[in-house]
């Protein structure tokens, strides 16, 4: 069935029983053309819920089914009526009309709790609290209305008996709607529907109780509540949502939790003050001797035993949900390791008890991992890791995620009397938990192999727990400086080196700010005549102290604490203002391309790309003449440096693979990385002029080269020798001192140094 026909269909259903609703007290109630207008449409009610199960077929159908079969005995109660009134002109009350309406009473109320099965099931905080509104309406009911007929001895004992007992039956529809009405989560739009139609039941029932003796002339206003019950009925068996119950699992799931919200709380506490109110207004109708104190009394130790019973659940649950939370405070989500806060509190009883010995450990290549595979891999490695980490110790030591991809480790932890064993305790743990991330990781379907650098410290000398980190720390980080994948102890000589290189840093930022960098330039030529084709911007920083610093001092440092960020995107924009200006200057005598080296870090930034097409359009050099020099090690491992330089390359930027030849996969990056350039190593030149093995590689390199198409660049050419046995074995591009060494000006129209 398409969706637009159900909700048609629905709509319509609604239409017309609203009509009918409305037209039905302007007729004369009590006539033939009355019953028969009211009777049909019961029929219809009848015929449209049966509709409904065959057109939607209900999970619960066998519930649908029972409560049609109240509908048709509430129809079979409707006809007999209306034959003794009309036909025999008997009383209808009491009569067979009777036995059919009390009947139909279970028969709706287990109908309803057949069709809502699944969506009321385990709700016990909601079974409380419709018992408790329940509870609370019934005494009213009672006191007010069921006792009094009851006890009236002026009516025969059957009249009293089913007079009593159709007030006493519509409890059980106030208990149903009452928990219909507070039960868990979204009530469905057929339940809804039939919520509906079980309240306007209700008012109905309780209004015909008292409009008969007190306004009979109301008699046939009072049936458009019954009417609009079949209308409700009839529209919740024919929507679309009455196929299936809500799934089990969530309905347990919301069960849990304590739906105790203001309203809900506003409506509980009314109901438990029912109890006084009773007691007030009877007392002030009929005195205090007239007082139904069983009644009002039973009514309260059962309201009061329901109101405790909630709000013990309600405690238990908040205290549940607070011992939840503290857990959650202490655990690492991903791992469920320990997180920081743990491992700092027990780090401090160690530190003052004199026995702390700590491990940091960084993954090596996290990074690329997630880049390369995306988090849910990354975060699939960290629990494996965890996991391994927290196998590879001892009992009584402190494995805890401190954030990221870094763990700790805290020897001798578990309580206040262990020991940390001999000073040489660590080395041997640091070996066990080397080993154990040795063994590939399975993730994703990725085999991974992951190694960590590690830095350990222990507490001599200090009773500061945060310093005995730090030393850890400062141990990790030599570590991974000095290639990842070992293990480094802390010595005074690594503060001074960590001092040292801070004080770098916060130089490189004030060297930024005061402009002592500068940009320098390396001619690129052609082989054999020696013509300057292109250049490579290189930076140089003239401290105002120290002198000329070497990059290979710095450029480690500024990738480290983030600077080089800043300070390649100056030295783009710089070398890209020049070489617009060489060509403004020169024209086909100046360089036709300008060579500029990126790092690992710029690459991953994530608008790198956008900042190149930025800084082109800003001086006007062309794309195709802005060569991008990456190094192997910076593509390797995928994710979004291979990403950034794909997106240059679509730019019309060029991109050249600097000292190729000595990262880790060359050849398999080429069919990975689109590349326009080689630019071979220093190394493989150095010896070119040697007989035997040494020229292979370099004869390889520019074969390989000529294959794929692309420009090779020789690499640290010093002498005339190896210019002339470059050019032998095919190479048409050098770079080097023979050449040119890197100057601010390089002279385009000088003396060209030829080959041969």
């Amino acid at each position: 069935m398409r969706k637009g026909t159900a909700d048609r269909v629905v709509g319509a259903w609604v239409i017309v029983g609203l009509l009918v609703s409305v037209a039905y007290p302007f007729l004369r109630d009590g006539t033939p053309v009355a019953a028969f207008f009211y009777n049909s449409f019961t029929v219809a009610t009848l015929a449209a819920i049966v509709a409904g199960v065959r057109r939607n077929r209900p999970v619960q159908r066998v519930g649908w089914f029972v409560f049609a079969g109240a509908v048709g005995l509430r129809l079979f109660g409707d006809v007999t009526y209306e034959v003794y009134r009309q036909i025999l002109h008997l009383s209808p009350f009491p009569s067979l009309a009777d036995a059919f309406y009390l009947a139909a009473f279970p028969l709706l109320v287990a109908g309803t709790l057949l069709v809502a099965r699944g969506r009321l099931a385990r709700d016990w905080a909601g079974i409380l609290d419709a018992t408790i509104i329940s509870g609370g309406l019934s005494l009213v009911w009672w006191v007010f209305v069921i006792a009094p007929m009851a006890a009236d001895a002026s009516s025969p004992l059957l009249q009293r008996v089913i007079g009593a007992a159709y007030p006493a039956l519509d409890l059980l529809l106030i208990a149903l709607v009452a928990q219909l009405v507070v039960r868990s989560g979204r009530l469905t739009v057929s339940l809804g529907l039939l919520t509906v139609g079980m309240v306007t039941l209700l008012v109905s029932d309780v209004l015909f109780q008292f409009v008969p003796t007190f306004a009979p002339e109301f008699e046939g206003v009072v049936a458009v509540g019954w009417l609009l019950s079949n209308t409700m009925w009839g529209a919740a068996a024919l929507d679309r949502s009455s196929r299936a119950p809500a799934p089990r699992a969530v309905v347990q799931a919301r069960s849990t939790a304590p739906t105790l919200g203001r309203t809900r709380l506003a409506l509980l506490t009314a109901c438990t003050l029912l109890v006084p109110a009773v007691l007030f207004v009877q007392g002030l109708a009929s005195g205090p001797g007239k007082l139904n104190w069983l009644a009002i009394g039973v009514g309260a130790v059962v309201l009061f035993l329901l109101v405790l019973a909630r709000m013990s659940g309600f405690v238990v649950q908040v205290q549940r949900q607070a011992g939840q939370l503290e857990e959650l405070a202490l655990c690492d989500a991903l791992t469920g390791l320990p997180n920081r806060r743990v491992f700092e509190e027990r780090l401090a009883g160690s530190v003052a008890a004199g026995n702390a010995q700590v491990a940091i450990l960084d993954l090596d290549g996290f990074k690329d991992v997630n880049d390369r595979l995306g988090h849910a891999v990354g975060d699939r490695l960290l629990a494996v890791v965890a996991k391994r980490l927290a196998g590879a110790l001892r009992e009584g030591d402190l494995v805890a995620r401190m954030g990221g991809d870094e763990f700790a480790v805290l020897l001798g932890s578990g309580s206040p009397g262990a020991m940390t064993g001999s000073p040489g305790a660590m080395t041997g743990i640091v070996e066990r938990l080397a080993s154990a991330l040795r063994k590939p990781v399975e993730a994703g379907g990725h085999e991974l192999l992951i190694g960590a650098s590690i830095g350990s410290a222990d507490g001599t000398g200090t009773r500061d727990a945060g310093e005995v980190l730090r030393r850890a720390d400062i141990a990790m980080y030599a570590a991974k400086a000095a290639g990842g994948g070992r293990h480094r102890g802390y010595s005074d000589d690594l503060d001074a080196r960590a001092g040292e290189q801070a004080k770098l840093g916060a130089e490189i930022r004030a060297a930024l700010d005061l402009g002592q960098f500068r940009v320098v330039y390396q001619p690129i030529v052609s082989l054999p005549d020696g013509r300057i084709v292109s250049v490579e911007a290189l930076v140089r920083w003239e401290h105002p102290e120290r002198g000329l610093i070497s990059p290979a001092e710095f450029i480690p440092v500024a990738e480290q604490n983030g600077l080089i960020v800043e300070l390649g995107a100056w030295i783009l924009r710089t070398a890209c203002s020049q070489a617009v200006v060489w060509r403004n200057e020169f024209g086909e005598a100046g360089p036709q391309r300008m060579s500029v080296n990126v790092s690992a870090r710029q690459l991953a930034e994530p608008g790198f790309t956008a900042l190149v097409a930025e800084v082109l359009a800003w001086t006007g050099l062309a794309a195709h003449q802005l060569i991008v020099e990456v190094t192997e090690t910076a593509v390797f491992g995928g994710g979004l440096a291979v990403q950034a330089v794909k997106d240059l390359h679509e730019l019309g930027v060029k991109i050249a693979l600097d000292d190729f030849g000595t990262g880790h996969s060359s050849l398999g990056l080429l069919q990975t990385v689109p590349v326009d350039i080689l630019k071979v190593d220093k190394s493989f030149v150095d010896t070119i002029t040697m007989a035997g093995r040494h020229a292979v590689i370099a004869t390889a390199l520019i074969q390989v080269s000529s294959g794929l198409g692309l420009m090779a660049v020789a690499e640290g050419v010093e002498t005339a020798e190896q210019a002339a046995e470059l050019y032998r074995l095919g190479y048409r591009l050098a770079q080097g001192y023979h050449f040119g060494r890197p100057v601010a000006e390089p002279d385009f129209l000088g003396t060209r140094v030829a080959v041969g």
